[in-house]
């Protein structure tokens, strides 16, 4: 059980990561629309 709880908690803190990815590529100067198109095409993978 306790190693369900651990892939999960990994889980959220590689989310979080993603996320600085992406504000950090915003910030680069690519589009929101080019990033919400990567987000969903990498949520279907």
């Amino acid at each position: 059980m306790s190693e369900i709880k651990k892939n999960t908690e990994m889980s959220e803190a590689g989310k979080q990561r993603g996320g600085i990815g992406y504000v950090l590529l915003w910030f680069l100067g690519v589009p929101i629309p080019v990033l919400i198109l990567i987000a969903l095409l990498r949520g279907c993978a």
